[in-house]
């Protein structure tokens, strides 16, 4: 289960880094502050990669395990840095997503 640790880790930094870049070119802030943003976005974006490299497991197992997680990861990040709401469909598409990662993990 260190290949889920990994890859939730992963998607955690990447949907975390996506949302500071998001506010840093979209907030009006000074110039320290959009360039603090960006290098916290850019050190997120760097940490995503490096776990989901590091993944315990061949690239094609963690990608579904990747993509589930990245859905439920950047729905969370979304509605705490900006109040978006999923829609049913949205949700439904990705329940889909679910369980075609859960297939590919456990599939051997």
């Amino acid at each position: 289960m260190k290949i889920i640790a990994f890859v939730v880790m992963a998607t955690i930094f990447e949907a975390v880094g996506d949302a500071v870049m998001r506010i840093a070119l979209k907030t009006p802030l000074t110039l320290q502050g959009r360039a603090g943003l960006f290098v916290l976005a850019s050190l997120l974006l760097a940490l995503y990669g490096l776990f989901l490299n590091l993944a315990p497991t061949d690239f094609a197992r963690a990608t579904g395990v990747y993509l589930a997680s990245l859905f439920v990861a950047f729905q969370f990040v979304n509605y705490v840095f900006f109040k978006h709401v999923p829609s049913t469909g949205l949700l439904v598409g990705g329940s889909f997503m679910i369980a075609g990662a859960t297939i590919i993990f456990f599939s051997k």
